[in-house]
């Protein structure tokens, strides 16, 4: 038996004692979070045989698992003699058995091996991801078992965050947890928390200690930008009366990405976004063609194409100008820029912009992720990383550009394909 003195938990923390499908913990650093779910967990176990899986997103190694703080706790609890700790494997006298592992390599074949839990602890579970989920909740099938959640937030976009706190299942029990939740916060923390406070912009803490979601993840480059913009995310609606201009990151096996905008005055308004892979511009010209928004029917104005789009393809012989040209849209180049000049247009132009949070919540992703890549030896950001973010965030660079040529005003007439690739 562990004695009541060593066995005593948050309040906040009851609810592990109380059957539930998913029991959900999120907040900030000093919370007792993780120590309480080792505690529950190994309580639990010397009470009944149970099987445990403690598994995150990536482990590479048994030292990125909750390995060490079990052993740590199983120490502190006086149960030494009950549990035997070894290299990879946690084992109760009784049966009960504490194993590891990572999700991001595992597949619905390998994951069957762990149908017969009875606990699943997911410990860093902001960086879970949809597939992981996809795959692992199922898989957790033993009648009456459980999968436990604990987790500092990072986005509100997060797969876990959207999963478990803004939809939560059914059975599902979710608190929020910080620092002034636990009894047992130690001074040395307690110094640490004062120093940060007294010192660090206001997000930042609130992200570390108050376990409040980040405006983007750590070094984006439109951390900033995204920290504001949150009065103006939401409904965003179409204008009919308003032309709908579309400014295109142009790709195939890269994502397309396609921005519909409109402009009152110096305000711009994203209302729509489009993103894809592996289609033909006859597809998403189709596809535009055909679109409503708010049961309205398009206004369309122009489609701004990078300069990449003003070069012949040797597939067609013709370049994408040409080809939308050829659908019946009217097509402008977007000014040449480079990266930079461009990066900094766009800053200067966020605080105009309004995003249709429903409608355009991808490119709103790719903002809050678009980031530079970290030089290894120095330490020193460089260049945009180019990964699944940066079409959404290069397509709104684009934007940002042309945005002095967006107007409200009638076009007519053919496009000089012969003026337009030669100018």
């Amino acid at each position: 038996m562990v004695a009541d003195t060593e066995a005593r938990f948050p309040a906040k923390l009851k609810f592990l004692f109380k059957p539930a499908r998913y029991k959900v913990a999120r907040g900030g650093r000093g919370s007792g979070k993780s120590w309480g779910f080792a505690r529950a967990l190994l309580i639990r176990g010397a009470s009944e045989p149970i099987r445990v899986l403690c598994t995150r997103e990536v482990q590479k190694s048994i030292q990125q698992s909750v390995h060490q703080l079990l052993a740590d706790q199983v120490a502190s609890l006086g149960l030494s003699s009950f549990y035997t700790v070894l290299q990879g494997e946690i084992r109760g006298k009784n049966g009960s058995q504490f194993f590891f592992g990572g999700l991001s390599d595992q597949t619905a074949e390998t994951l069957k091996s762990f149908e017969g839990v009875d606990v699943c602890w997911c410990e860093e579970a902001q960086a879970i991801s949809k597939r992981s989920w996809n795959i692992l909740i199922p898989t957790i099938r033993k009648p009456g078992s459980e999968i436990w959640i604990s987790f500092n937030p990072e986005l509100e976009s997060d797969e876990t965050y959207d999963r478990f706190v803004l939809k939560p299942p059914p059975d599902c029990v979710s608190v929020e947890m910080n620092y002034s939740d636990n009894p047992y916060f130690p001074d040395v923390l307690e110094a640490e928390r004062k120093h940060a406070e007294a010192t660090m912009k206001r997000d930042d803490y609130a992200h570390i200690w108050e376990g409040k979601c980040k405006p983007a993840v750590e070094g984006a480059i439109y951390f900033d930008q995204m920290a504001v913009a949150g009065p103006r995310i939401g409904n965003c609606p179409h204008d009919p009366l308003l032309k709908m201009h579309a400014i295109w990151d142009l790709g195939f096996n890269d994502s397309m990405s396609i921005i519909l905008a409109q402009k009152v005055s110096s305000e711009i308004r994203i209302v729509h976004y489009i993103e894809g892979s592996q289609r033909t511009l006859a597809d998403y010209s189709a596809e535009l063609k055909a679109l409503r928004l708010d049961d309205q029917p398009i206004n369309w104005g122009h489609h701004y194409l990078p300069h990449d789009g003003f070069a012949k393809r040797h597939q067609t012989g013709k370049h994408d100008a040409e080809v939308l040209g050829g659908f019946g849209w009217s097509v402008q180049r977007t000014p040449m820029m480079d990266i930079e000049a461009g990066i900094k247009r766009a800053r200067d132009v966020f605080n105009r912009v309004y995003f249709n949070k429903e409608r355009a919540g991808r490119l709103i992703e790719c903002l809050k992720r678009y980031r530079r890549a970290i030089n290894q030896t120095t330490n020193e950001p460089g260049h945009p990383v180019h990964d699944e973010f940066s079409h959404g965030a290069d397509a709104f660079r684009y934007m940002a550009v042309c945005s002095d040529q967006l107007s409200n005003d009638e076009w007519g007439g053919s496009l000089n394909y012969k003026r337009l690739v030669t100018t």
